[in-house]
Order: structure tokens, then sequence, then C-alpha cells
């Protein structure tokens, strides 16, 4: 039998996996062997998707929406698309539908971008950790990844002198992701300030993930793009699978100048086709219909933020800050180990409890690790006792 008779393209070594599917794929194991599992390392929220999206939804296959639609979207999902955001936002004036792009999930949409802007060679800057598909599709494109580390004393938001210094003739894009995975850091108007003044003097594309922008507790959420001179030069990202738990649905969107737009729906026929027709119908419905249930997920995510940070802080050898948003916690475990993966490995196989290691979002986070608590106060309680349990027997 010929094992390696066909081999993948050189360009698959420049894609790197991505660590919550590796330790979920795991998880599922145990499960399977019969072990029950708390599952901390799924950016998954644990609500049902809202009744009003879910008949919207049905009563568009019923209506017979399962046929191709435009690569870039419907149109009254893109009009829908563009006078939430602008409203949401504080854009003015309003977003056109011509410069939206659908697509089933985020993630196409944040390749299909990049290599719509990104040339071999170019410089492409984002923070350290950050969410995988930042460097791995940088890599693939073969543009060098510039990565500016995030510290904690500062509450894991952009330090902007380094930024300041990171920047050069050669960045093409800047990536910002606020409020951010995974330390659920968000960047304040007056960070943004900054950084969009920095982006006009190096002429560099903000690409802004804001796929967590209604995951915010306390202040109030700001874009880049509502700022002046950056709508223009200012890609923005979002979806619905945060928000409105939506994650198995697959759609997410994009805004940014028309004829990016068009570049991008481009890459979209040539890869996806286009997103389902009855998904794109209950997406209108998940922004026009009763926003009730997208708040009381946050007042929620709010308690339990506040649960599982005072019950890591009580835990010997963690120190964990609260986040002020996404639904992660990024807690130090510096104090047990400098090892987070073989902690994180630990952790699911003795105590059954599915963390990832910090180190899977970059160097930067490494002596961290990443716990979702997109998941229920009993089952956050119960994570939080078989740790206690289970590092006293720590061979560290």
């Amino acid at each position: 039998m010929l094992i390696d008779a066909i081999r993948p393209a050189a360009a698959m070594s420049r894609l790197s996996s991505e660590g919550a599917f590796e330790v979920l794929a795991r998880a599922r194991e145990l499960e399977a062997q019969g072990r029950t599992i708390v599952h901390l390392e799924i950016g998954e929220p644990d609500f049902d998707t809202p009744e009003h999206v879910k008949r919207a939804g049905m009563a568009a296959i019923e209506s017979n929406h399962t046929h191709y639609t435009p690569s870039a979207g419907i149109a009254p999902l893109r009009e829908s698309i563009a006078a939430y955001a602008s409203r949401f936002r504080g854009i003015s004036p309003s977003f056109r539908a011509d410069e939206v792009v659908v697509s089933p999930g985020l993630k196409p949409l944040i390749w299909n971008v990049l290599c719509a802007l990104v040339d071999p060679g170019d410089e492409v800057v984002f923070a350290d950790p950050a969410y995988p598909a930042y460097a791995s599709c940088t890599s693939y494109l073969q543009a060098k990844a510039v990565p500016v580390p995030l510290l904690e004393r500062t509450g894991f938001r952009l330090d902007l002198d380094e930024l300041a210094a990171k920047l050069s003739g050669r960045t093409r894009v800047l990536i910002l992701n606020s409020p951010h995975n995974p330390t659920g850091g968000v960047l304040t108007r007056s960070d943004l300030a900054t950084i969009a003044e920095l982006a006009q003097r190096h002429d560099v594309t903000i690409v802004s993930d804001e796929i967590y922008s209604r995951n915010v507790y306390g202040s109030e959420f700001c874009s880049i793009a509502a700022l002046p001179g950056m709508r223009e030069r200012t890609i923005l990202l979002d979806g619905f699978s945060k928000a409105y738990a939506m994650t198995g649905w697959r759609l997410g969107y994009g805004i940014m100048p028309a004829h990016i737009a068009r570049a991008v729906a481009l890459m979209g026929q040539n890869t996806y086709s286009c997103t389902a027709s009855f998904v794109q119908q209950a997406g209108i419905s998940a922004l026009e219909g009763p926003d009730r249930p997208v708040q009381a997920m946050v007042d929620e995510f709010r308690r339990r933020r506040d649960a599982i940070v005072d019950g890591l802080n009580a835990l010997a050898g963690i120190r964990c800050a609260k986040p002020d948003g996404a639904f992660y916690v990024f807690p130090n475990v510096s104090g047990i180990t400098s090892d987070d993966r073989r902690l994180g490995s630990y952790l699911l196989e003795e105590a059954g409890v599915a963390a990832l290691a910090g180190s899977y979002f970059g160097e930067a986070g490494r002596g961290y690790l990443r716990m979702s608590y997109a998941n229920s106060l009993d089952h956050i309680g119960t994570a939080l006792d078989r740790m206690r349990a289970a590092l006293t027997n720590f061979p560290g």
C-alpha cells in the first residue's frame, strides 16, 4: 500500500491548526469513554438560538429559500446589516449595502479579506496572543507576521508606543480585535484614536475583528470605523455566532469600501459560492427582531465572569484579571508551571476540565490558560472544584 503517494503542497506547511478544536476532539474522545468533561475550551455560547431566529430560519426553508444567492449575500440581509452596523456603531453617513459581504461564518472572511489585500513580503501587524487564524493566513500568504505582545499589567491592551515602533513602510494591514480573544481586553476610545492617527500616518489598512462587539461589560463598545478619517481605511468584521448563539448556523459579514467588497465577494465566489439562503433570512430576523435575548445573554455572561474570576483567584498559584469583554478569562498560571500546554493537558486528562494553553494563541500567551465562561454557573463551579483538587497533585 502506498502511504505517501499523494503529497500535500508545500504551502500546507505554512498553515497551523487551532488548539480549541484539537482539545475539543480529545475531550469528545474522553466523553466517549464515559468521562464527564466540563467544556471551557470552545468559544461557543451555551444558550439556544433565540426562538424568533429559529422560526425565521424554518419559515425560510418552508418558503423554499434553499437555492443559490449572490456571493456577497442577499440584498435584504446586506441592507439590514448596513443599517444595524451604522446604528450600533454611530456611523454617519450610514454604511451602504454594496459595502457589505456576507459569508458562511467569519473565518472565511478573515481569509478572503487578507487574500484580497496582502502580497508576499507585506507585513501584517496584530496582537500577541491572538486568534490563530490571523497568523495562519499571514503565513500561508507568505507575508510577514509582526506581533505586538499584550501585557497583563496594561489590561491586555496594545502598548501604543510599541505598536508605533512596529509599523513601517512595509506594513500593509493592522488587525485589531476588540473585545479581544483570548484575553477579554477592550481597547478604549483613546486607544483607538491613537491607533487611527498611526494608521493614517503610515497609510495602513485596519482590519477590525469586532465579533465580540455585543459582549462588553461596563464601558461602551467603540469601533475604530466611527473615528474621523477611518471609515474609508477600515474593514469591519462581525457576525452572528457570538451575539445570537448561532455558531452552527455559520453566518458572518464584513463591511468595507465597495471596491474591496467586490474583490472579497469574488474570493467567496471562487471558494464557498454563497451562504445558505435560509440562514441569511434568519440573520435578518436576528438583527431586526427583539434584542432582549442578546441583552439577557450579556447579563448572564457578566455573572459568570465574576464567578470564574473570583474562583480562579482563590486557587493557589493562579492570578486572574477581570476581563472587560468577550467571554474568556486568561488566568496567569506561571505560579504553577511555565509549561501551560502540559498544565492544560493535565487538567483535561486528570480533572476533566477542558481549557486551552495560552501559547496556542502566540508566544506572549505562554504561562496562561484561556477558559471560556460560555458555560453555566453550575459547570463553572464544578470546574473550579475539580481544579482545586487536581492542582494539589500536579507534578510541577
